[in-house]
């Protein structure tokens, strides 16, 4: 289900991006002035299996999928995105959101999309968004159809711890010593 939901976000989104027109999603959050970023990559870059965004770093090629790219028509900059699809009974609100201590992994994965980004010598916005859409759970039964909220989920990135990460990485990876493990 979430890669369905991803895939037909992908269509309308892609619509917009071929159009240079702003989303619905952007207009119900008064952000007119996004588009999807028409990029001649942007089918590599969201291809996680077989490209993604990609750096060389210290003889290292780092990837990594992202599911869109948005842009700024006042700033130029761009905005990363990542779609998350849930059903739960709580409607989604972005302290809690944020703070889910199962989600620290998105906010690690938006960080590295926006490096990525950054070392691809684009200018990123400093605000990434989750568009989460979540399964209406409370409604009166399945009748074949799901019903979806959907709510833009802004996250500033942190990119300066990932240098000392990407080093303790390399060490390990260049090391002859097997690690202690990690719980």
């Amino acid at each position: 289900l979430n890669e369905t939901t991803d895939k037909l976000l992908k269509k309308e989104f892609d619509y917009c991006r071929e159009h240079q027109i702003p989303h619905r999603i952007f207009k119900e959050n008064n952000l007119d002035h996004f588009v999807p970023f028409k990029h001649p990559d942007i089918d590599k870059w969201r291809d996680s299996l077989r490209n993604g965004l990609m750096i060389d770093y210290k003889n290292l090629t780092l990837t990594g999928g992202v599911d869109d790219i948005w842009q700024d028509t006042k700033t130029k900059k761009l905005i990363v995105v990542d779609y998350k699809s849930q059903a739960s009974i709580y409607g989604v609100n972005t302290n809690s959101y944020l703070s889910s201590a199962y989600h620290k992994s998105y906010k690690v994965q938006m960080d590295f999309y926006a490096y990525l980004l950054k070392k691809m010598n684009f200018d990123v916005s400093e605000i990434a968004y989750f568009l989460v859409c979540n399964a209406d759970r409370n409604a009166e039964g399945f009748f074949g159809r799901l019903n979806f909220s959907e709510t833009l989920v802004p996250y500033q990135w942190d990119i300066d711890w990932l240098p000392l990460q990407l080093e303790k990485m390399l060490k390990v990876l260049n090391d002859y010593d097997i690690p202690e493990s990690n719980q």
